[in-house]
Parts: structure tokens; C-alpha cells; sequence
């Protein structure tokens, strides 16, 4: 129980982190739509996401396991169907430019948007297990 509640939340505190940064997460419910989210994304983590990559394991063992991303954004997807008031819109980065380091701006819609979201949640998530260690 203490493993879920902490997957629960990095999972919220990415999610929370990735809204403030990059436009496109749309919680229509405000708190409530949120938590929800966190909650469906941890379980989709937990439990769907390894379903998932057992029935996309032929694809993932031909791109040398380059095919996880679009299991990340199948489990994304399925959240956004579960959770009313959920939706990723877009991707939509406005870029980071400073002395040393320029990021482009980058707007995605459709597929590309649920992968990116999943990229992001997937690294911030395994950057703040990296840190809780």
C-alpha cells in the first residue's frame, strides 16, 4: 500500500510539474479531475502499462525496445477515456532560451502529443524515483 500511495505521488507531482510547464493537460475539474488523473495514471503505471507491453512485445523486441514510448501513450489514452474532464489537447512547449541553452518551441497535436506527454511523464517519474532512492 505504501508503494502505490508513492507511486501516487510522483506521479501527481510530475503531472503538477509538467501542467505548470508545458500547455496542452486539460483538467476540467479542477483538483478533483486532477487527483483523479494522478490516480488513473498510477494504476495505468502499475498495472496496465506492463499488460500493455507484454501484447506489444514483438514490436518492442524488433526496435530494440524504442516501442515502450507508444505503450506509455496507450496507457495515457486509456486514462484520458477513463477520467472525465482529462484531455490532452496539445503539446504545446513555448521554449527556453538563455545564455548557454536554447530549446526550440515545439507544438504537437494528436498521437505525437500523447507520446510526447508520456516521454515527459515518463522521465520526470523516473528522475523523482532516481531522487527518492
Amino acid at each position: 500500500m505504501k508503494r502505490i500511495f508513492r507511486h501516487f505521488l510522483i506521479e501527481a507531482l510530475a503531472l503538477y510539474f509538467i501542467n505548470k510547464n508545458v500547455n496542452g493537460l486539460i483538467f476540467d475539474g479542477g483538483l478533483k479531475t486532477f487527483a483523479l488523473a494522478s490516480a488513473a495514471i498510477t494504476l495505468a503505471t502499475l498495472f496496465g502499462k506492463p499488460v500493455i507491453n507484454v501484447l506489444l512485445l514483438p514490436l518492442n523486441l524488433v526496435t530494440f525496445g524504442l516501442f515502450r514510448w507508444v505503450s506509455s501513450a496507450i496507457a495515457l489514452y486509456l486514462v484520458t477515456l477513463l477520467v472525465d474532464g482529462f484531455r490532452v489537447a496539445a503539446f504545446n512547449y513555448g521554449g527556453y532560451v538563455s545564455k548557454w541553452l536554447e530549446i526550440p518551441s515545439v507544438s504537437l497535436r494528436g498521437i505525437p502529443a500523447f507520446i510526447a506527454f508520456s516521454f515527459l511523464i515518463s522521465l520526470l517519474t523516473s528522475f523523482l524515483h532516481w531522487l527518492r532512492r
